[in-house]
C-alpha cells in the first residue's frame, strides 16, 4: 500500500440499516456532546478488543476520530494493524476487518510495520498528521509506543519544513469548499474554519511551534463537534454539510433558541422564543472564524520559524516604528514600550488597527489581548484622533478585512460599535449574498475605498458603506429602520449634524439608484425628476453611485453585471444634468434606421434588438416571445409609434451565457412580426412549457411614476418567456404598453409595465391584474 489508510470498497449499502447493526452488534450509544463521543469510543474499543487476541508483535491502533475519542454517531473507523514482521498478518487482518464490515461499520484500514508506517509518513504529510492521533486499542504496547513516539518526534523535527506544502493543500481545499463562516450550507469538516482545520491546529501545537489550541479554539472545536453530532442524529446517516432543511432540527437538538425581534428574555407569550436555524448559523460562523483566525496565527508563526526575521545587534528581532505607539516586531505589530507604560488613550486600539490595515502587517495576539483588557472605552462623542483612525482603517483597502477580523476576534470592535454584537455573523438568506451581514458591511467599505477619489467626501462614503445595511435584522424595511441607528452611530463617532443627516440619507437611499435604473423608464422626465428630488445635490449623487457599486461588489457576482452598471451610469448622468442645469434631459430619439426602408425592419447590435413593423398592436409580445425562443432575456423594452410605424427597441442578455446565432434570430423576428403562423405556434408552445412553480405572484400599481402612463409592477418567480406571456395578456386585455423594465433578483423578477393612459378605475385595474396573474 502507498498510504496509511486504505479505503474500504465494501460495507453496508444503506446507512439506516448500518445503524441497526451498529446498535445490535456493537452497542454504540447515540447522543450529542463530549460524554457521548467518549461513550461511543469506549463501545468501539470494547468491540474491537474482542476481535484481536493479545500477542507480542501485533497491535491494533486507532487513528482519526476514534484515536482522539471524538467519534461522531455515523463516523468511520480508521484503524492500523501494526506488526513486527510476524507471519500470517494477512489472515490476521482479515479476521479483524471482516467482523467490522459484518457489523455494518464503515472502515478505513491499513497493515504496516513500524518502518513502513514511518516511511509512508515521511513522504505523505497527511499520513504524518494521522499518526499524531494514533492510540492503542489492543495488542503489543511497546510496539505501539515505538510508532507513536517516533512519529511524534519526527513531526516535531520536520513540521516547519512540511507546513508550506500542507498549507498549499489546505488552501486548495478552502478554494473548493469555501469559508464555513459565510456559507448558508457549509461543510462542517472540509470548509475553511471547519473540523479539518482544527486538526491542523492540533498538529502545529504538537510540533511546539505555537500554542494554537488556546481555550477559545478548544471551545469552538467542541461546539463544531456537537453540531456534527446533532446533524448526524437529525439526518440518520453520515453527513457533514449543514443543509438548509436540517438547520432548525439541528438547532432544536442543540437547544439553540433565539429571540424573535421585539421579544424580551422574560417574554411568556407563545412564539416569543423559537428554535432557530439562524442561531445555529451564527454560532457555527463565530466558531469557524475563531478556528480560521487561529490557523492564520499558527501558519504565521511557522513562517517566522522557517524564514527567520532581521535581527538587531543583540540577536533579538529588530523593532521598527510604523505609527505612533505601534512598532513592527518579528513580522507582527506590537505596542511601543512607552504606550504600555503610560495610561493608554481610548483611541489606541483604533490606531493599532489602522496601522495594521495600512501596512498589512498582522497584530500580535498578545497585543490584541492587552488592548482588550486595558484600553479604556471611547467617550461619546469620539475624539478627533479616534475618528481619523476609523476613517484610515476603513479606507485602507485590502488590509481592512484581516485587520477588522482580528480586532473582532478579541472583542475590540464591540468597544467601538456596540451595534456590532447584533450584526455579527447574521446570515443573509438571499442567495446573491456571499457573506454574513457583518462581513458584508466591512467588505463594502473595502470596495468603497476603490472609489474614494471620485467623491468630494470619501470619509462619508466609507462610513456610509460600513453602516448602509445596519437596519438588517430589525423589523421593517432595513433602508428605513436603519436610518436612526446609523445616525446614532455617526453622532457617537463625532460627526456634525449636517454630516449625520447625510449618513442617514445614504442609508435610506442606498438602493434607490439600482432599483430605479432597472425598474423604471430612464427616458421619462418623471423618473429623473423624482430621483433628483430625493438625492438633492451632485455631491450626494456621486457618493450614492460609489456606494451602489461597492455594495454590489461586496454582495457577490450575481448582484452586478455590465448592463446593470450601464443602466445605473445612464441614470446618474441624466440626474446630474437635471441637478446641474435644472432642465430634464430629452428622451432619446428612436433609432433612425428603423424609420427608413421597407417593413419589417430588424437590427441586431450588441445587446440591442430593434424592430419596426406596420402594426403596433401585439408587437412587444411578439418580439419578446421570439427573443425568449432564442434564449435571450429582455432587460428593458420600449414601444412607440413614429410616422405610422410601430417600433420596439429592447436591451437583451443571453439567459445561459452564450449569445444566439444572429442569422436565425433575425429571420424569426422578421417572420414573426409579419404574422408567420409557424413562428407564433412555436412561441405559444415554448411559453406554455416555461410555466413553473414558486411563491404566489403579486401586482403593485404606481400612480405618479410616469409622465403619460401608469405603472403596473409584477413581482413573480423568474421563468423563460414570462415577458411574452404577460405582454400577450395585457394586449388581449386592451392595455397599451409603451415600455417594460425587467429586474431579476435571484429566482424572482420585478417586471414594470408602463401602460399608456390615465389612472384606471377599480374595475379596469382588477381586470388587468387578473389577466397578468393568470398569465404568470
Amino acid at each position: 500500500m502507498t498510504s496509511l489508510i486504505k479505503k474500504n470498497a465494501s460495507g453496508p449499502a444503506d446507512d439506516g440499516d448500518a445503524n441497526l447493526l451498529i446498535n445490535e452488534v456493537v452497542g454504540v450509544p447515540g447522543g450529542i456532546g463530549e460524554a457521548a463521543r467518549r461513550g461511543r469510543a469506549a463501545a468501539y474499543d470494547s468491540f474491537l478488543r474482542g476481535l484481536l487476541p493479545e500477542r507480542d508483535g501485533v497491535a491494533l491502533l486507532a487513528v482519526g476520530g476514534l484515536g482522539r475519542r471524538q467519534c461522531a454517531p455515523y463516523g468511520d473507523l480508521d484503524l492500523v494493524l501494526l506488526h513486527a514482521g510476524v507471519p500470517g498478518t494477512d489472515e490476521l487482518a482479515a479476521s479483524v476487518w471482516y467482523p467490522i464490515w459484518d457489523a455494518g461499520l464503515r472502515l478505513d484500514h491499513s497493515v504496516r510495520t513500524v518502518a513502513e508506517a514511518l516511511s509512508v509518513a515521511q513522504d505523505d504529510v497527511k499520513v504524518a498528521l494521522g499518526l499524531l492521533d494514533a492510540r492503542l486499542i489492543v495488542g503489543d504496547q511497546a510496539l505501539a509506543d515505538a510508532l507513536i513516539r517516533t512519529a511524534a518526534d519526527h513531526w516535531r523535527r520536520t513540521a516547519v519544513r512540511h507546513l508550506p506544502g500542507l498549507r498549499e493543500v489546505t488552501e486548495a481545499r478552502w478554494q473548493s469548499h469555501g469559508e464555513l463562516a459565510f456559507l448558508l450550507e457549509g461543510d462542517l469538516k472540509e470548509a475553511a474554519g471547519g473540523l479539518r482545520d482544527v486538526g491542523l491546529l492540533r498538529a502545529i501545537s504538537a510540533a511546539g511551534i505555537t500554542d494554537a489550541l488556546r481555550p477559545a479554539v478548544r471551545a469552538a472545536h467542541l461546539r463544531l463537534l456537537d453540531t456534527r453530532d446533532a446533524l448526524h442524529q437529525q439526518v440518520g446517516r453520515r453527513v457533514d454539510r449543514l443543509v438548509a432543511q436540517e438547520r432548525d432540527g439541528v438547532a432544536n437538538l442543540l437547544g439553540l433558541r433565539q429571540l424573535q425581534p421585539g421579544a424580551s428574555d422574560g417574554a411568556r407569550r407563545p412564539g416569543a422564543v423559537v428554535e432557530d436555524g439562524d442561531a445555529l448559523l451564527r454560532r457555527v460562523a463565530g466558531d469557524a472564524r475563531t478556528v480560521s483566525h487561529a490557523l492564520d496565527d499558527a501558519f504565521r508563526a511557522a513562517d517566522r520559524l522557517r524564514s527567520g526575521r532581521s535581527r538587531g545587534g543583540n540577536g533579538r528581532p529588530a523593532r521598527r516604528p510604523v505609527a505612533r505607539d505601534v512598532v513592527e516586531h518579528d513580522g507582527e505589530l506590537v505596542l511601543a514600550r512607552t504606550a504600555i507604560g503610560a495610561r493608554p488613550d481610548p483611541s489606541l486600539s483604533l490606531r493599532v488597527a489602522a496601522a495594521s490595515a495600512t501596512t498589512r502587517i498582522p497584530i500580535a495576539r498578545a497585543t490584541c489581548e492587552w488592548l482588550a483588557a486595558y484600553c479604556p472605552p471611547l467617550p461619546a462623542p469620539w475624539p478627533a484622533e479616534a475618528r481619523a483612525a476609523l476613517i484610515t482603517l476603513l479606507g485602507a483597502g485590502a488590509g481592512l478585512v484581516p485587520a477588522w477580523e482580528t480586532c473582532d476576534r478579541y472583542g475590540l470592535v464591540d468597544g467601538w460599535l456596540p451595534e456590532w454584537t447584533r450584526l455579527r455573523s447574521l446570515p443573509q438568506h438571499n442567495p446573491v449574498h456571499r457573506f454574513t451581514l457583518d462581513r458584508h458591511l466591512v467588505q463594502t467599505a473595502h470596495e468603497a475605498s476603490r472609489h474614494a477619489r471620485e467623491v468630494e467626501r470619501p470619509d462619508l462614503l466609507l462610513l456610509g458603506a460600513l453602516l448602509h445595511d445596519i437596519g438588517k435584522g430589525l423589523p421593517g424595511d432595513h433602508s428605513t429602520v436603519g436610518v436612526p441607528v446609523a445616525q446614532a452611530v455617526a453622532t457617537t463617532v463625532g460627526l456634525p449634524t449636517a454630516e449625520v443627516e447625510l449618513i442617514g440619507k445614504l442609508v435610506r437611499l442606498h438602493l434607490l439608484l439600482p432599483d430605479v435604473a432597472t425598474r423604471r423608464d430612464l427616458s421619462d422626465p418623471v423618473t429623473i425628476a423624482s430621483v433628483a428630488e430625493a438625492v438633492g445635490d451632485t455631491g450626494t449623487l456621486d457618493v450614492l453611485h460609489a456606494l451602489v457599486r461597492a455594495d454590489a461588489a461586496a454582495t457577490g457576482p450575481a448582484a452586478w453585471s455590465d448592463w446593470k452598471g450601464r443602466l445605473v451610469a445612464e441614470l446618474v448622468a441624466r440626474v446630474r444634468t437635471a441637478l446641474d442645469t435644472g432642465v430634464l434631459p430629452e428622451p432619446p430619439a428612436p433609432n433612425p434606421e428603423l424609420l427608413a426602408g421597407p417593413l419589417p425592419v430588424v437590427h441586431l447590435t450588441g445587446d440591442r434588438v430593434s424592430v419596426a413593423a406596420a402594426d403596433r398592436r401585439g408587437l412587444l409580445a411578439t418580439v419578446a416571445g421570439c427573443l425568449a425562443l432564442h434564449r435571450l432575456e429582455v432587460i428593458s423594452a420600449d414601444a412607440s409609434a413614429v410616422d405610422g410605424r410601430a417600433l420596439v427597441e429592447c436591451r437583451v442578455q443571453p439567459r445561459y451565457g452564450l449569445p444566439p446565432d444572429p442569422v436565425p434570430l433575425r429571420a424569426d423576428l422578421r417572420r414573426a412580426v409579419a404574422g408567420d403562423v409557424s413562428v407564433i405556434q412555436r412561441l405559444r408552445g415554448r411559453a406554455l412549457a416555461s410555466r413553473g412553480g414558486g411563491a404566489a405572484p403579486r401586482v403593485v400599481w404606481h400612480r405618479e411614476a410616469a409622465t403619460d402612463a401608469v405603472l403596473l409592477e409584477l413581482r413573480a418567480a423568474d421563468a423563460a418567456g414570462l415577458l411574452y406571456r404577460v405582454a400577450c395578456a395585457l394586449d388581449e386585455a386592451g392595455a397599451l404598453v409603451r415600455a417594460a423594465r425587467i429586474s431579476t433578483l435571484g429566482a424572482d423578477v420585478v417586471d414594470a409595465f408602463y401602460l399608456v393612459g390615465g389612472w384606471p378605475d377599480d374595475a379596469t385595474r382588477a381586470r388587468l391584474e387578473a389577466a397578468v396573474l393568470a398569465a404568470v
